[in-house]
């Protein structure tokens, strides 16, 4: 359901609650009993530090940016604000977490079943351009790891927000019933935010190959926690990175499976990338080689599932032909991020949803 048709869940309560005593346990112990939060402590969101946070957003802190279901809060800038303060970020992230937002609530993100699935499916935050820079966030080595401020507090605001506004926690929404349902969740609904490396690519960034120029923009989608591949071997003919690459891709474990038109995100390592781009492989190459490689036998498919999401030219696949794990090569996202060594990462996706960038300032 398109996040405009929703209508917006509202509750009656006081826009500030006083607290006794301010120091940061009592927070804890208030965040705790209303059933907020995300089990870490928090920076109290102070009328103050709120307009602090605000002082980096150029436009009306009271639009309603979306409706986050499946509470179907109204996500504001200034709710954002709030979640932005708890999360510890600096000011200048406010406008990348407001177009994170719009990227969730765009229809084909399917923010509602993202945030109610029994799939430990996280919101991956992924930023580009100068944005990268200007606001200190760590491409390099460790990007997905702990320790740089801002990859940290970004996808920890995204997930507060989900939290709060949303409520995608696994308590539910009073006795609704509703909320996040995952089975088992994943540490990254936590946090789950990085940054792309265009200074160690040999691509143009991401946003242009969608076709979006804009100096700066936010992608988020509804992803599996990362898989890393490793190929320490490789020196000219760089087929053997992707193959494994496409090992991993090639698994039954993932809702790719059962969804053919679900993407894997390839996080390719700058060595790596460099030595598929020394090779004279662009983008589109490595998007093809994997949609041919990433292959399973049509019958063990059958053998495996019943309820699926595949094309119907994929239905007609003789038992021992070989079924793609998605059914076009542009469902393979390509980006490079991280610093030296001679890994990559394979992200699958939860499936029933799609990844959307959004131009940010």
């Amino acid at each position: 359901m398109a996040a405009h048709a929703e209508t917006p869940l509202r509750e009656p309560g006081p826009a500030t609650i006083p607290l006794a005593d301010e120091s940061p346990e009592a927070l804890y112990a208030l965040l705790a009993e209303r059933g907020w939060g995300d089990g870490f402590p928090v920076v109290a969101p102070t009328p103050a530090r709120v307009d602090a946070m605000l002082s980096g957003y150029d436009g009306d802190p009271d639009e309603v940016v979306g409706v986050l279901p499946p509470r179907l809060g109204e996500a504001t800038p200034r709710v954002l604000a709030a979640n932005a303060v708890m999360a510890g970020c600096p000011p200048q992230l406010l406008p990348l977490l407001v177009a994170a937002v719009r990227g969730m609530c765009a229809p084909e993100f399917n923010l509602r079943g993202v945030n109610s699935t029994t799939h430990p499916v996280s919101v991956m935050v992924l930023v580009h351009g100068d944005a990268v820079r200007r606001c200190g966030f760590n491409a390099g080595t460790g990007t997905l790891g702990p320790g740089n401020r801002a990859n940290a507090t970004l996808g920890r605001a995204v997930r507060l927000a989900l939290l709060h506004i949303g409520g995608g926690t696994a308590r539910g929404v009073g006795d609704q019933g509703m909320g996040d349902a995952a089975t088992h969740g994943q540490p990254s609904k936590y946090t789950f935010c990085f940054a792309e490396n265009a200074d160690a690519s040999p691509w143009p960034t991401y946003p242009r190959s969608l076709g979006l120029d804009a100096p700066s923009a936010v992608t988020v989608a509804g992803m599996e926690n990362p898989h890393n591949l490793h190929d320490m071997e490789t020196r000219e003919n760089p087929a053997p990175i992707l193959d494994k690459a496409a090992t991993v891709m090639a698994t039954f474990g993932t809702n790719n499976a059962v969804v053919s038109g679900a993407e894997y995100f390839v996080v390719l390592g700058p060595e790596h990338a460099a030595t598929l781009a020394a090779a004279g492989w662009a983008r589109q190459d490595v998007q093809a080689y994997l949609f041919e490689k990433a292959r399973r036998r049509a019958g063990d498919f059958r053998a495996h599932f019943g309820a699926v999401l595949w094309r119907p030219w994929m239905r007609a696949l003789g038992d021992d032909d070989l079924q793609p794990m998605t059914d076009n090569p542009d469902n393979i996202r390509v980006l490079v991020a991280g610093g030296p060594g001679k890994h990559s990462l394979v992200v699958p996706s939860w499936g029933l949803t799609r990844s959307v960038t959004v131009p940010t300032a």
